[in-house]
């Protein structure tokens, strides 16, 4: 969102309350890399124009290699690579207070709080992993180490949610059963 020198929002025109320094930041703004998700969608705009351009400059052979087919497939190329640069530039993880949805470059998990019980962000890894109860282990490449300072202040604002909501189960099991509303034979 833009803000003009008036204080409005560029976009609808409507006045903005103005964000203070010591203001706390949504815990549940969704997560999404910065630096890889610009250099994306100039390479997948890139890849449209480059490989558009060839296409139609493409010299017309009077022998027959380079043909209408021929013209497409290189278009086709670039529909390609952009819209694999556009799925890199969608990766997002979005927070609720029900859980996580994680969007990677290829699948997309959605996990309820509960479920998280790590969140890792170190050693030679280039995003956050989260450890699950079942002891797998989902990335989150939503927060990269790409970004500098701001993944640290991300993995950070992610390790307080899993604290906050994922620990959610009743005391004595999942049937929320307390050992002290069991008879003491029982125990």
């Amino acid at each position: 969102m833009t803000h003009g020198d008036d204080g409005d929002d560029q976009m609808t025109g409507q006045p903005v309350e103005p964000h203070e320094p010591g203001d706390a930041p949504d815990p549940f703004a969704p997560f999404r890399p910065r630096r890889g998700r610009a250099v994306a969608l100039g390479v997948g705009w890139a890849s449209l124009a480059v490989f558009g351009a060839i296409a139609v400059v493409m010299p017309a052979q009077a022998d027959g290699r380079w043909g209408l087919g021929d013209r497409l497939m290189f278009f086709g190329l670039g529909v390609v690579v952009a819209f694999v640069a556009w799925r890199y530039a969608s990766i997002a993880a979005v927070p609720s207070r029900e859980g996580l949805v994680v969007r990677n470059l290829v699948l997309t998990r959605t996990l309820e709080w509960a479920e998280v019980v790590g969140v890792q962000f170190g050693g030679g890894e280039p995003w956050v992993s989260l450890d699950l109860e079942d002891g797998d282990t989902v990335a989150v490449m939503a927060i990269q180490k790409a970004d500098g300072d701001v993944s640290g202040r991300e993995a950070s604002r992610l390790a307080a949610l899993v604290q906050a909501f994922g620990e959610t189960a009743e005391p004595g099991g999942p049937d929320g059963a307390d050992d002290r509303d069991r008879p003491e034979g029982d125990a």
